[in-house]
């Protein structure tokens, strides 16, 4: 039975998983997330062959308005965000994350679209819904308020910049652990990117800290080799993340547990004192 996503259906066959759209999304102005789905599929078969599925083949939408499927091959592992002890596996999502960002070579990186939502389109969103913010309470409102400060004199530029391909999604869903290594699935979002932001977004993601004690971006930040220039890219774009966050998660929603707003009002806070 197919499994219903936000975007997409999965009908998994044996050892044969498709993934069909059943919407035409077109963000920014980027092509659809198939057709970046199969190219993330098709380079990484070539220059990282075992970290994601495997591409099997390409099929165009029948209607305008949906995208069509993406057949690939099954691969093993658990997620991580079903695991009791995701943080125990950091280093070998570090490693997978690390694989992923320096496997295309950059002579055909620079061929390769840059993906949705990179840095200044996502601090251009996020100053029009502080602007836009109605007063809630007086830590979330004192949260918008810093955040839309530090936005105004936030020049993130070229320094610490370094191109790679990313995923475009830190969702703890989308690591495998089959017993030995992380894989990765899910390239809706993917493109070149820059290395820092792709890792800000990982350690900010909701589901590196919602479901327990541990924050499980700490443990990848710790094992992420970074210059300083890098580095200091890095704390501005997880600045940037972690408002992002606060905005999707202003609506509470069933999704996540009671109380996950006001969690995430402490980390931005936490974040901009850093």
């Amino acid at each position: 039975m197919p499994i219903m996503q936000w975007t997409h259906e999965i009908d998994i066959q044996g050892d044969v998983v498709t993934k069909r759209y059943v919407t035409k999304q077109l963000v920014d102005g980027h092509e659809g997330v198939a057709e970046r789905e199969w190219r993330a599929l098709t380079l990484l078969a070539e220059h990282a062959p075992g970290l994601a599925p495997t591409p099997i083949a390409f099929h165009h939408a029948a209607k305008e308005a949906v995208e069509g499927a993406v057949v690939m091959s099954r691969i093993d592992g658990v997620p991580l965000r079903g695991l009791p002890d995701p943080g125990a596996h950091a280093r070998a999502l570090v490693e997978a994350v690390t694989e992923l960002h320096e496997a295309v070579p950059r002579a055909v990186l620079d061929t390769v679209p840059v993906r949705p939502w990179q840095v200044e389109g996502l601090a251009a969103v996020v100053s029009g819904w502080c602007a836009r913010w109605q007063p809630r309470d007086p830590l979330a409102d004192r949260a918008v308020r810093e955040g839309a400060r530090w936005l105004e004199g936030w020049r993130p530029g070229e320094a610490g910049a370094t191109p790679v391909f990313g995923a475009g999604d830190g969702n703890l869903a989308n690591f495998l652990w089959d017993g030995s290594r992380v894989r990765v699935v899910d390239f809706e979002d993917s493109g070149r990117s820059d290395r820092a932001f792709e890792l800000a977004e990982l350690c900010e993601h909701v589901s590196m800290w919602v479901e327990g004690p541990l924050d499980v971006g700490v443990e990848v930040a710790r094992h992420v080799e970074l210059t300083p220039a890098q580095a200091r890219r890095m704390r501005g774009c997880r600045r940037l993340q972690a408002l992002t966050w606060l905005f999707l998660l202003s609506g509470e929603g069933p999704r996540n547990p009671p109380g996950t707003f006001a969690r995430q009002v402490e980390r931005v806070l936490r974040a901009l004192d850093a």
